[in-house]
Formats: C-alpha cells, sequence, structure tokens
C-alpha cells in the first residue's frame, strides 16, 4: 500500500542486503586471511607518505582496503572521500568507525600511492593465490601466457611539441625560483608564447623549408630556456638560505630543474638528428615526453605505435591472474617464455603441467626448453613450423589448449575496460608498476568473491 509519507522511522538500522555488499563482505574475508600484508603496508606508507601520523591518522589495513575499493569501482579520490564518508558498507569494508569523519582527497592520494608495487605482487601471491589454492578454485597446474600494452599518461610525441613542453615547464620552474627565494641573479626571458607559436607553425607549415625555419627558431628557443635554466642552476647550487624552508625549498628546485634540463638537451639532441640531419634515431634514444621519460615506443603488428610499457601476463583456468612481468623496452614475446615458466615455479614450487601461448612465443628452442622443465602440453597458438603432436599429447589436446589460451584476451580486454588498465594515470615508472598491479590485485578479490558467492 502507498503512504504519502513516512510517519516514524524504524529505531533499528538494518543492514542492506544487496548482492554488492555480499561481495565487499567476502573480499574482506578474503583479505583477513593473510594479515602479515598490513606489515609490509605500514613500512611503505611510513616510508613514503606524508599523512601517516596523528590520532587520525589512516592505518595500514584502512588504505589497503580503500585502495581496493578505488580500483575495483573506478572512483577518483575526492569520489572515494566522498564514498567513505557517507557509504555504511564502504566503511565497515575499510574499518572506520561510526564516529570518524573518513579521510581526505589529499590524505588517500598519498597513502594509496606509497603502496609499492613489490607489496602488491606480495599481496596477490599470499592473499590472493594461496587463498585459491587452499578454496580449490586455482592449482596453477594450467596456465595461459599472452602479452599487451598499458599505455603513460601522455600526448602523442612530436619533436615540436616536446620541444614546446620543455620551454614552458623551464620557465615554470625558473619563474618559480624567482618568487620563492631571493637574492638569487641570473638572466631570465619568458619565451613560452613564441615557443607556442613556432609549434603550431611546424604543424600547419605550407612546406618543408617553412617547417625547417620554423624549427630553427624553436630550437633557438630552446637552447635560450635551457640556457637559463643552466643558470639559475648554478646560483641555486650555492644558494644559502637564512631559513631551514628556504633551503629545502632551493634543494627541490635544484633536482627538478636539473631533471629538466637533462631532458630538454636530450630532446633537442633528437630534434636536430632527425629534422636537420635527416637521422634515423633509435627508439632506445628517444625521449617521448619529459613527463613520463621513463615511457617506451612499443611498436605491435608493425603496424600501431603506442607509448607506454609491454606487460607480460599469466592467467589460470579459474580466470585469475596468476603473474605480471611489467616490462622496459620492447623485447620480443620469445625471449619471454622461459622467465615467465620459471616465476611461476617461483610461485607455486613447481611449474605447471600444461601451458598455453600466443604465437609470438613459438620456437623450437622455447618448446624445447618447456618440455624438459616437465610440463606435459605445451600449446603455441601458431606452431610456425612445430607439428602439434611435438607440442601435445594429441591433436584434440592441442585445440583444447588453443582454444583455452584465447580464454586470456577476455581477461586482458577486462582488466582495461573495468579496471582502466589501459592507459596508467599515476606518475613514475615505480607509480606505473604500483597501479598495473593494485588492478590486478582488484580483479582477482573480485573474481575470487563471485566465484564463491555463484
Amino acid at each position: 500500500m502507498h503512504k504519502k509519507s513516512e510517519k516514524q522511522l524504524p529505531l533499528m538500522e538494518q543492514g542492506p542486503a544487496h548482492p554488492k555488499v555480499r561481495e565487499w563482505q567476502q573480499i574482506s574475508k578474503i583479505i583477513d586471511q593473510c594479515p602479515g600484508i598490513y606489515d609490509m603496508v605500514l613500512r611503505d606508507i611510513t616510508s613514503t607518505a606524508k599523512y601517516d601520523f596523528g590520532a587520525h591518522g589512516m592505518t595500514a589495513e584502512q588504505v589497503t582496503r580503500a585502495a581496493i575499493i578505488k580500483r575495483i569501482e573506478g572512483y577518483s579520490y575526492e569520489k572515494l572521500s566522498f564514498h567513505l564518508a557517507d557509504s555504511k558498507c564502504y566503511r565497515e569494508f575499510c574499518k572506520i568507525g561510526f564516529a570518524s569523519k573518513g579521510f581526505k582527497k589529499s590524505a588517500l592520494c598519498e597513502n594509496i600511492k606509497a603502496i609499492s608495487p613489490e607489496t602488491w605482487e606480495y599481496i596477490n601471491n599470499k592473499a590472493v593465490l594461496d587463498y585459491a589454492e587452499e578454496e580449490n578454485i586455482e592449482k596453477g597446474r594450467k596456465a595461459r601466457i599472452d602479452c599487451t600494452v598499458v599505455l603513460s599518461d601522455i600526448h602523442d610525441p612530436t619533436d615540436s611539441s616536446l620541444l614546446y613542453d620543455a620551454v614552458r615547464v623551464l620557465a615554470r620552474n625558473i619563474s618559480k625560483v624567482k618568487e620563492e627565494l631571493s637574492g638569487l641573479k641570473f638572466p631570465f626571458q619568458y619565451h613560452t608564447k613564441r615557443a607556442k607559436r613556432r609549434a603550431l607553425g611546424i604543424l600547419n607549415a605550407k612546406g618543408e623549408k617553412d617547417r625547417n625555419n620554423k624549427y630553427l627558431d624553436l630550437l633557438k628557443v630552446t637552447r635560450k630556456t635551457i640556457g637559463y635554466a643552466q643558470a639559475a642552476i648554478c646560483e641555486l647550487e650555492v644558494y644559502n638560505g637564512v631559513e631551514l624552508m628556504q633551503a629545502a625549498s632551493a634543494r627541490g628546485c635544484l633536482n627538478e630543474l636539473k631533471q629538466y634540463v637533462d631532458l630538454a638537451l636530450k630532446v633537442v639532441d633528437q630534434t636536430e638528428r632527425r629534422i636537420l640531419n635527416e637521422e634515423t634515431v633509435p627508439a632506445s634514444e628517444k625521449v617521448v615526453s619529459i613527463f613520463e621519460p621513463h615511457t617506451d615506443i612499443i611498436i605491435k603488428d608493425r603496424r600501431n605505435t603506442f607509448y607506454g610499457h609491454k606487460i607480460c601476463l599469466t592467467g589460470g583456468a579459474s580466470n585469475l591472474i596468476l603473474d605480471c612481468l611489467i616490462l622496459e623496452g620492447n623485447p620480443a614475446d620469445s625471449t619471454l617464455s622461459d622467465q615467465m615458466l620459471d616465476r611461476q615455479k617461483d610461485i607455486y614450487g613447481r611449474y605447471p603441467l600444461k601451458v598455453s601461448l600466443d604465437g609470438g612465443f613459438a620456437s623450437k628452442d622455447n618448446l624445447k626448453s618447456a618440455k624438459s622443465k616437465g610440463i606435459k602440453d605445451v600449446c603455441f597458438s601458431k606452431g610456425k613450423g612445430l607439428k602439434e603432436q611435438d607440442m601435445c599429447r594429441s591433436s584434440y589436446v592441442y585445440k583444447a589448449m588453443r582454444n583455452f589460451r584465447a580464454g586470456i584476451e577476455s581477461s586482458i580486454s577486462w582488466l582495461k575496460r573495468s579496471f582502466d588498465l589501459w592507459r596508467c594515470l599515476w606518475k613514475g615508472f615505480t607509480s606505473f608498476k604500483s597501479y598495473v598491479w593494485s588492478g590486478i590485485v582488484s580483479a582477482n578479490l573480485l573474481t575470487l568473491a563471485r566465484k564463491q558467492l555463484a
């Protein structure tokens, strides 16, 4: 019967009986099976994070659980802060008392990003995979391996845009030095607008001669700005601040300027070699971003170019991600087979009985090496001259393993769509690895919870 309004609310608050609540409760049980992970998280947040002290600071347990909520739900830090203050389910999951106000977005950001990739990997191996093995969900007897690319959060790199980035960032940092520290004397002039005009002019140049002339002027402006920054560095190296805060600020500005000057010089060098000298610069020597200098150039299938890092994933029959290797550079898949199999032995203490790999891993040496490890069936999705009977015990087993390998494509797609693993939004290579591992741990926890509640 419909009523106009509720005259009196119930005296006792009822707990929500929503399927999502049960998922979070199950994830909480899984994490509680390995309380030792909080020792590693505590070590991380006390050594690097700023917001870990005081009567109302975040505990290691709260930081870990808040990070899992963020990755599963895809919240920004601002939304995460709101939901931790508003949602009874999330507050219960994060062990936040009824009298607590929750945590600010700055505290959440600083503490969550302080968790190291080694800690996330430990959480995956000890809290997730050990639990899955005890519950007979995943034994690690059957594995599938494939590679994908996670992008860095950068714009498409062109020489002109990189030169402009160098000019504006150096100018911004030099201006900061002028404002915050008194008594420093070095020449400085803004060239940001001129650099922007030249960069836009290069994009819209009518011919090669016009484009090269604009490049020459942009290079000139960049060298001038680098010169101002080098003069500021010389002053900062001998700077003696009156106050302790000024001395600390000077050290921070000095380190930042040195970093950007080194990158700007590399950008100038590669631009001169490519544009003026028409020289081919190897990918290993290129700088594609002054903000994320760790970014690699990944050419996939000889047609698509990506800017980020190649990762190699090992999946199990339960759809759990058993292992992840984040690579530097762009090594061929065929060089990674032994390493990924050896990592499985480190995790489970033995090699899997059956392994299915993408066609890029296929080679006679890899097949021979895998067989020598005691793996009975080794399936490459594309044989590349290898016979089915050499890889597996029968043609039937080979077809079944080849179909099994295709399942990791869906796992990769799910990670990218639901856990934002298509692009890393955190700055720095260490944070890049933490971002990837935290997404994998969160996906595995959700998979385990759903399997047990099904």
